[in-house]
């Protein structure tokens, strides 16, 4: 491309940032005839403080904001739609140290002998669990710390029944059907003021019995395809294990099966169900244990965490945690600012990495992958000072906490996917993307932003890996947007698979942060995506990735950041 064109893209680029973010100081004449004519009150927090509510539904009204303001960072206690009930006692798990994750847990072998049982369903069953939150009306209205008392949601009459419960943050579970004594049908809740999106799930179990397998079917599966049929295994959580053998979350089950359910359900030919049936063992009797999907990361943990960075005094120095904006329920998101103490004349000349997180609340390995990128990013080490002095770090660990509170797998409260939303302004209906897209808009404004990484999780695919955006300008530049990748896999090539990445712009996918960050002009805008189940690469194949890989791979991220950013003339990759 010649010069001209280049310089066309730029105008394109320039235009496009200008109609998606079209910003206006306080007080101008603008800003302030915009506030009288566009102004609305969907959302109005009462004076209490206790309640949040919408007035009316969410309306697709494009609004032009005055800037965000920095809002100092205290902790706060979960707020949950006010249909949700909540156990009082807030679930709490032990994480070993990694070194008890470091054992491989190797992928389930298919025998072929795996049985597919059909769903019974209430008629030739009994419930004996049931919670789904009720709601007057089908979208989200107020919230509070806490949600709901608790109602009873057990009806069983046998002493010997287990005993399920998912009313806790992150959990998901809506009903339990008992076929026999051993063998229990369960449903998932789908995302909250949708039909869609049951993959989730994370639930308590108890009154248990050792030396009997159970075998549980969760009959509304939403996904076509899944790694359960790879050989991935649910994970498992003993609260006698952890107080007696410091043992967390493992992998169990045997005999898995993921197929499709032919059972009428009511709904259309278009919207299928999936089963997916496991048989389990539990490792002690009268124990209270936990089912999940995946690693669970709640709110609550990513509160705590920060909450301990924030109040460390050595890197509170390099450290700033602020709270980017609330949600509609009027959760905390936060970000965090990690740079040394700049010592340059001109501070501006310091350039810029953001990475985000948990945009989809299921994708937990996300939340794991970002803990390792700020553990490593806040340590000690020669390379971490050197990354600190070397660029300004804005992390955003929690996209959508909303989602992450009550369960979800893919939305926010307003029944979307966000990483769907990045070129809308509507910041009533998606407030946590409006201010981030506009926090990103003024960075890119005032310094260089070098990078941008959105952490995900992906539920088809093995191993860790990323979608980047092809280049279509400058000759030179051609495949640049490849090579940190590439070096990333050279870093961990028994995690990491370059041959899973794609640089191809989907239709699809325009309308994620990726996407639109690289057209606000970010050369390396990328998702990173780990596989839920395991990786398929050298001595690590057939194995599941645990709490430690997913932390591993957040350091790897910043290690091969010095690689990339080598001021040696010779690096190709300068």
């Amino acid at each position: 491309m010649d010069g001209a064109s280049a310089d066309v893209t730029m105008a394109q680029v320039r235009d496009l940032q200008a109609s998606l973010f079209p910003i206006c100081t306080k007080g101008s004449f603008l800003n302030n005839l915009l506030n009288r004519t566009l102004r609305n009150s969907q959302i109005d927090i009462n004076a209490d403080g206790d309640t949040r509510q919408l007035d009316s539904k969410l309306r697709d009204v494009k609004e032009v904001f005055p800037l965000m303001k920095e809002v100092d960072c205290p902790y706060q206690a979960a707020r949950w739609p006010m249909e949700c009930q909540v156990l009082d006692d807030p679930v709490v798990h032990i994480h070993p140290t990694l070194a008890s994750y470091s054992e491989k847990e190797p992928l389930y072998k298919f025998t072929g002998k795996e049985i597919q049982p059909k769903q019974v369903g209430e008629d030739s069953g009994e419930v004996i669990f049931k919670y789904y939150p009720i709601s007057s009306v089908n979208y989200f209205c107020r919230s509070a710390v806490g949600g709901s008392a608790c109602s009873l949601a057990h009806s069983s009459q046998d002493p010997s029944d287990l005993i399920f419960e998912s009313r806790f943050e992150s959990g998901n579970l809506a009903k339990v059907v008992k076929i026999t004594s051993t063998y229990y049908e369960l449903s998932l809740r789908s995302d909250m003021y949708t039909n869609r999106h049951t993959q989730w799930f994370y639930f308590r179990i108890e009154n248990t019995k050792k030396n009997i397998k159970y075998r549980f079917s969760i009959v509304n599966m939403y996904k076509s395809e899944s790694l359960f049929t790879a050989g991935m295994k649910p994970l498992l959580y003993s609260t006698k294990d952890a107080s007696q053998k410091n043992v967390g979350w493992r992998r169990c089950g045997e005999s898995i099966a993921y197929y499709k359910n032919d059972a009428p359900n009511g709904d259309s030919e278009d919207n299928p169900r999936y089963i997916f049936s496991f048989l389990l063992e539990f490792p002690h009797d009268m124990d209270t244990v936990y089912l999940a999907y995946n690693y669970p990361y709640t709110y609550t943990d990513l509160q705590d965490y920060l909450i301990k960075l924030k109040d460390d005094p050595v890197k509170a120095v390099f450290t700033k945690l602020r709270v980017l904006c609330r949600t509609l329920a009027g959760n905390n998101v936060h970000y965090l600012t990690v740079t040394e103490p700049c010592q340059e004349e001109d501070p501006k000349q310091k350039k810029v990495i953001v990475l985000t997180a948990r945009v989809h609340p299921s994708e937990t390995p996300s939340s794991w992958m970002m803990k390792g990128f700020i553990d490593f990013l806040t340590g000690d080490s020669l390379q971490a000072k050197e990354l600190r002095n070397r660029f300004i770090f804005k992390l955003i660990p929690m996209l959508n906490p909303d989602g992450v509170v009550v369960g979800n797998s893919r939305c926010s409260l307003n029944g979307r996917d966000l990483n769907r939303q990045y070129r809308s302004v509507i910041r009533d209906a998606h407030p946590v993307i409006w201010h981030t897209k506009l926090m990103l808009r003024r960075l890119i404004e005032e310094r260089q932003v070098v990078m941008f990484c959105d952490l995900h999780a992906h539920s088809r695919k093995s191993n860790i890996f990323m979608y980047g955006c092809e280049g279509k300008g400058h000759e030179g530049r051609k495949l640049q947007e490849q090579i940190f990748p590439l070096l990333l896999h050279k870093n961990a090539p028994e995690k990491f698979s370059f041959e899973d990445c794609n640089f191809n712009i989907q239709r699809s996918k325009e309308n994620t942060a990726r996407v639109v960050v690289w057209l606000m002009g970010v050369e390396n805008s990328y998702t990173m995506e780990a596989s839920f189940c395991g990786s398929s690469l050298g001595s690590r194949a057939n194995t599941h990735l645990t709490i430690k890989d997913f932390e591993d791979i957040g350091q790897t991220f910043c290690e091969t950041l010095l690689d990339y950013y080598n001021e040696d003339p010779r690096n190709v990759c300068d």
